[in-house]
């Protein structure tokens, strides 16, 4: 079964239907300017004739760059910047995105190899006895601190990861279509309520006297895209807040 699919860099013959080249698990391919007919040759002067190799391991795959000078960055085109280096001679680099993108140096060109892997592996689910484990982030995407939260990340969500997040008062004027009621006090109210739950400062009965947390709103949105607790998926709640319901430690709507 196929696990990994590597779509080589554009040329004029396939730039309306991209090559895909797919491995196994334990297959691999070389690529280079000078490789054999069964790998991927990339013709361009800037690149070593064996420049790297990538293995498909299961469901996830490895790189190894075999060039001299070269570093290779490996991009996920879906993270807010996410990327890992592959320095010369780094042989068996385990790359954790499932969409890739490997960026080669070439004599003054950056040339991109796209790798795919589709494929996921999961436990089959245990008839274990016993209380369940409790969630990491407890999110209900019904509430009011949901559709901030879906605010403050929709930027850097819709492509742009170094975007600057939206002030409070931009907040208010995305969420208001649908929530009419919206306010600076309301939205800012969310955000401390958010910090709480996600346990990024100590709920206010409890807190020690001392500055405000800095860089609230930062924080919030490293923590929800780093671990998808907002994806692209759930920016439909800006179009749909109107019957979103607030959330506050004692149930009531927020303010």
């Amino acid at each position: 079964m196929y696990s990994i699919i590597v779509v080589p860099p554009p040329t004029t013959e396939d730039e309306t239907n991209r090559t895909q080249l797919r491995i196994a698990p334990g297959e691999r391919i070389t690529f280079g300017r000078s490789v054999s007919d069964n790998d991927l040759a990339i013709a361009h002067d800037g690149v070593s004739r064996r420049a790297g190799e990538i293995t498909a391991q299961g469901a996830f795959w490895i790189l190894s760059n075999l060039s001299r000078e070269q570093t290779y960055v490996v991009e996920n085109p879906e993270g807010a910047g996410e990327h890992i280096k592959v320095g010369p001679g780094r042989l068996d680099a385990p790359v954790p995105f499932e969409f890739s993108r490997i960026v080669l140096p070439a004599a003054g060109d950056l040339l991109a190899i796209e790798v795919w892997a589709p494929r996921h592996d999961y436990r089959s689910a245990g008839g274990l006895d016993g209380a369940t484990t409790a969630p990491a982030f407890s999110l209900d995407r019904t509430k009011r601190y949901f559709a901030v939260l879906a605010a403050l990340c929709e930027p850097r969500l819709r492509g742009e990861p170094h975007a600057p997040l939206p002030t409070v008062d931009q907040v208010v004027d995305r969420l208001r279509p649908t929530w009419a009621a919206a306010s600076r006090t309301s939205v800012q109210w969310n955000i401390d309520y958010l910090a709480v739950k996600l346990r990024l400062k100590p709920a206010p009965e409890t807190a020690d006297t001392g500055p405000r947390l800095n860089g609230k709103k930062e924080s919030l949105v490293s923590l929800a895209l780093r671990f998808d607790l907002v994806r692209e998926d759930d920016l439909v709640v800006l179009r749909d807040t109107s019957s979103a319901s607030s959330a506050s430690s004692s149930g009531r709507a927020a303010r």
